[in-house]
């Protein structure tokens, strides 16, 4: 098993970029929603990924309806988790398991609004400043954010 990353329309090229490099190096899925801001040949994706992307475990879907399709069923060994501002709980007050998925909006927007209310019960946040300004973080460091503290509670299964 793994943790399962899903990109839901990701915009930015470096953003999925980085978030696969990471994924090669922890043995994690990446899933990556269309429709995509790019084609997954961009030169600047496999800039971002560098020589990673043979490394990826990756998987593309149609859209988030199709996804819902295969991975929707939550079963005692899958739980998905919304990252979202929105969130009601932190993302360090859950308790990982093997095999959870955690979804990520684009850049943008974030996650459709009724997505989230659907899946209220398991929206994630990561804890963040009022500061009217700030919308939320960088969408490739929030995957990171949540990934590690799933891996750290996880004992890092499988690395060194």
């Amino acid at each position: 098993m793994a943790l399962h990353i899903v990109f839901v329309e990701p915009e930015i090229p470096p953003n999925t970029g980085n978030i696969a490099r990471s994924c090669a190096a922890t043995n994690s899925v990446l899933h990556l929603v269309k429709p995509l801001g790019f084609s997954i040949d961009d030169k600047s994706l496999k800039r971002a990924g560098l020589d990673y992307w043979p490394y990826v475990t990756l998987e593309v879907h149609e859209s988030l309806d199709e996804f819902m399709k295969k991975y929707g069923e939550e079963g005692e060994n899958r739980t998905m988790y919304i990252a979202t501002t929105k969130g009601r709980h932190r993302y360090t007050d859950i308790a990982y398991k093997d095999g959870d998925m955690l979804l990520f909006g684009k850049e943008t927007a974030g996650l459709p609004r009724s997505f989230i209310a659907e899946h209220e019960e398991n929206a994630i946040r990561i804890p963040m400043s009022e500061n009217t300004r700030l919308r939320s973080f960088n969408l490739a460091n929030s995957a990171n954010i949540i990934m590690f503290e799933a891996l750290r509670q996880l004992g890092f299964p499988g690395l060194e």
